[in-house]
């Protein structure tokens, strides 16, 4: 999902670039007004970590292959807006230093990985926690959908734009899409519920729904 310079029009770029500086105006604006100092170097080692993790590739189908993203991941443990704020400034990394992904679509890369990353893993959970049943094999499953399914929604929009820029049919590019990064969805599922369940077994404070609970008086030491 990483797209290169030349791929998509200008107004897709313009309004991908438009999008997610907004958001991490907000989220830096948030960052800065409510979010702890202790929080702080919980930023830092999960953008390390997903850095790292998005350099391992693994075989997909047809000689392809995948990475883990990340989003969702980071979503859970500081929110959606931090999460973003996480993800792009690896995707600026990746695109400045080691050219992953072209410079006059990273800010569509952004938003496809971040934004709709972000918030579509951080919901998605949120909204089968309250509906599932309470318990840990559930809520863990429920990491696991939201994961995978932050991970194919992002290769949706991305079809969506490669689409409408007029590189591709939609009705070629999206299954392609889709279908390729339904199987990585799997691995960023796996890795992803690993991660959480390993905070929630020994630091359960630091997740943010979790933080968001109990900031509002509703649960208190609440495990997933």
């Amino acid at each position: 999902m990483h797209i290169p310079d030349g791929f998509l029009s200008g107004g897709i770029n313009a309004a991908g670039f438009a999008v997610s500086a907004g958001v991490i105006s907000l989220a830096l604006a948030k960052a800065k007004k409510k979010l702890e100092d202790r929080y702080i170097p919980l930023i830092g080692v999960t953008a390390a970590f997903i850095f790292a993790a998005q350099m391992v590739n693994f075989p997909v189908a047809g000689g392809t292959s995948g990475h883990f993203l990340g989003a969702a991941l980071a979503a859970m443990l500081l929110g959606p807006l931090t999460g973003c704020l996480i993800i792009s400034i690896v995707l600026i990394v990746q695109c400045l230093g080691f050219a992953d992904g072209g410079i006059t679509a990273l800010g569509t890369n952004i938003f496809n990985m971040g934004v709709i990353g972000c918030f579509s893993g951080y919901y998605i959970f949120t909204g089968l926690r309250k509906l599932l049943p309470k318990n840990p094999a559930v809520n863990i499953t429920a990491v696991s959908i939201s994961a995978w399914m932050s991970v194919v929604l992002a290769s949706v929009f991305c079809s969506l734009e490669l689409a409408f820029s007029g590189i591709t049919p939609l009705k070629l590019v999206l299954p392609a899409m889709a279908g390729i990064h339904a199987i990585i969805g799997v691995g960023e599922a796996f890795i992803t519920a690993a991660v959480v369940s390993l905070v929630m077994k020994y630091r359960p404070d630091v997740m943010d729904f979790n933080r968001s609970y109990s900031n509002t008086g509703l649960i208190s030491g609440v495990k997933l």
